[in-house]
């Protein structure tokens, strides 16, 4: 069972996908392999935080490859384009070196996508149901979110967004070019207010954007642990980080989200997935920790989404994840439906204050109803 966060969570239950700079073939799913394309973790007691870049670029250069990111804070080490018999002969000769895990693709894709898949102009201003059905609505101004997804669009009318702040491991900006990490925004933070669009749970929450997936939705293991250690760097107590993406079973990345939810205090919620399947068979859902939490997904009538992933562990909450409108790319809004639409409610709630259990979940196919969590 997760540790709650000391003095702010109550109860149990959570949700979604992503890619980076390593390119990932065209049209691969989830959970595949990245040829050539590697994470390697350093021994903690043999390479110090200060000395992780250089000793990355040198572990690389004998290996034959290039260094493409350098981890220091989520874990200690590199991921590098290089060849299998290179990575080998560079661990051999490396003892500093712990393991290295081939780089897989994750993505951050909706199950369903309701209306025009650029989104429809906004119409007079709504409450969408899952933020009725979670309290949510509430004002969180002054609160942040890290969205650790596609990017999230700098300049949307209905969004409150410090660019400045965030950052790229996909793409050649933290600007939205799939139209998810923006969608995940709106339902944590939409101000409202303006007469058109909608409100999130914690409306006006700062969101700063860390985009680690491309134009299609898609990433890389290797990207996504860069995202983690960015805010493991930056990020503070009382903020939340939201994860509605993933793929297949990785240990260096559930450690990357479960170090950096311990030693920065951050919230991380995660997509428990949308494969009709056990959640403990994906990354990150699995990972268990301090200030970290697992979402599943229900419908308007608290029902088990058909999508949605289970668990218990690893799943601590049930959020609306189905026909779930939101902002979205363009300056517009869209309906969407999956886990990574669930995820974000749960961060708004924790944006807000103590998050708190109404009930459980119908038709949950595992022994034990996932908790439904509001404010």
């Amino acid at each position: 069972m997760k540790n709650r966060v000391a003095g702010r969570l109550a109860a149990a239950s959570i949700a979604a996908l992503v890619m980076g700079l390593a390119a990932a073939p065209a049209q691969a799913a989830p959970g595949e392999k990245i040829a050539n394309s590697w994470i390697c973790v350093f021994k903690n007691d043999r390479v110090g935080k200060a000395d992780v870049k250089a000793k990355a670029n040198a572990a690389a250069q004998a290996g034959g490859g290039s260094v493409k990111h350098v981890y220091t804070d989520a874990i200690r080490g590199f991921s590098a384009n290089m060849s299998e018999q290179g990575m080998n002969a560079m661990r051999r000769n490396n003892p500093g070196i712990a393991y290295c895990e081939q780089d897989q693709v994750v993505e951050g894709i909706p199950v369903t996508v309701q209306g025009k898949p650029g989104g429809v102009v906004a119409e007079a201003e709504s409450i969408p149901w899952g933020i009725t059905r979670v309290n949510g609505g509430l004002s969180g101004a002054g609160k942040v979110a890290w969205v650790i997804d596609s990017g999230v669009q700098s300049n949307h009318p209905d969004l409150i967004v410090d660019k400045a702040k965030g950052a790229y491991f996909a793409g050649r900006s933290s600007e939205d070019e799939n139209g998810h990490g923006t969608h995940v925004a709106g339902t944590i933070g939409a101000k409202g207010g303006n007469g058109i669009g909608v409100v999130g749970v914690a409306a006006g929450a700062t969101i700063i954007p860390v985009r680690v997936l491309d134009r299609r939705g898609s990433g890389s293991n290797s990207g996504v642990i860069a995202g983690i250690d960015f805010v493991a760097k930056n990020g503070k107590p009382g903020q939340v980080a939201n994860m509605s993406l993933g793929g297949g079973v990785s240990t260096t990345l559930d450690n990357a989200v479960i170090n950096a939810a311990a030693s920065s205090g951050v919230v991380f919620a995660l997509a428990a997935g949308n494969e009709t399947d056990n959640a403990n068979n994906h990354s990150p859902a699995r990972a268990n920790g301090t200030n970290v939490f697992t979402i599943s997904a229900f419908d308007e009538n608290d029902t088990l989404a058909s999508f949605s992933n289970v668990g218990n562990p690893p799943v601590d909450y049930s959020e609306p994840g189905v026909r779930v409108y939101s902002t979205y790319k363009g300056s517009s809004y869209a309906t969407l439906s999956g886990t990574s639409m669930a995820t974000p409610h749960f961060a708004g709630l924790v944006l807000l204050g103590a998050v708190r259990t109404d009930g459980t979940i119908k038709g949950d196919r595992d022994s034990t109803p996932d908790a439904i969590g509001v404010h």
